[in-house]
């Protein structure tokens, strides 16, 4: 990828520019795991040698449990008059590759921004990757489909399979009519990552430690210190890594 900042096209002389991609979660129903798989995928990132610009777009968490938490991402309120324009300013920035976490709630902003910008941002060789994020809560299948709705074929669509409890059942979204007409119509890029021990998701979530941090013992919190959980949280890195490795090709 190119390093370029995006340039503007006009009606008479479209500019040919380098591909750029943005990756975002989709802001719908809260405690799915959002902002853990986008921490998770960021770190996915560094393994592969990338350095995405990452973007906060969680307006409500403005502490903890957002994504600048745990990284020094840039903070944006998806809620002001011009909605995602801050994906263009990135992009202007010279970073062809973003990594945005939205908060519930932004489907609204999402879709008119996506009506009026997304056939000019497209022209100028820019693609989306959407990450829906379903548990086995019927609402988080909802919500996916709820942005699918509006999002139509103009994005790449992952789902995450987030085993929030042990054992996860997942038949509402194997079964369900309109999730099954999702699946065979947008194609979606299905991966899973494995249920996480509650204390270690507390605590990492609390002090706004990466797993990474924990893997390779860098973190100083005493009970993220532990082997027993050094172990765990090596596992779970390298599995859910394998996961992104599947789907290269809509993430980078």
């Amino acid at each position: 990828m190119a390093t370029t900042a995006i340039e503007v096209t006009t009606e008479e002389k479209p500019a040919a520019i380098p591909a750029a991609r943005i990756v975002f979660t989709e802001g719908g129903k809260g405690g799915v795991g959002k902002t853990a798989v986008a921490t998770i995928l960021a770190d996915w990132y560094q393994s592969q040698g990338f350095s995405p610009a990452l973007i906060d777009m969680d307006t409500e968490n403005k502490m903890r449990g957002s994504l600048s938490h745990f990284y020094p991402a840039r903070k944006s309120n998806i809620q002001t008059e011009r909605g995602l324009d801050e994906f263009l300013h990135v992009l202007d920035e010279g970073s062809p590759l973003i990594l945005a976490d939205m908060g519930a709630g932004a489907g609204q902003v999402a879709h008119q921004w996506f009506n009026s910008m997304y056939d000019t941002a497209a022209a100028n060789g820019i693609v989306f990757t959407a990450v829906g994020i379903v548990t086995p809560d019927p609402a988080s299948v909802a919500s996916v489909l709820s942005w699918a709705a509006f999002l139509q074929k103009r994005v790449s669509y992952v789902v995450v399979r987030n085993a929030v409890s042990n054992p996860a059942d997942f038949s509402y979204w194997e079964t369900d009519a309109q999730a099954v007409d999702f699946r065979k119509v947008m194609k979606p890029r299905e991966i899973s990552m494995e249920y996480r021990v509650s204390e270690i998701e507390h605590e990492t979530r609390q002090h706004g430690v990466t797993l990474r941090a924990v893997a390779t013992r860098e973190a100083s919190v005493p009970t993220l210190k532990q082997t027993a959980t050094v172990w765990r949280a090596q596992a779970y890195r390298r599995n859910v890594f394998a996961e992104f490795d599947k789907i290269k090709d809509v993430l980078l």
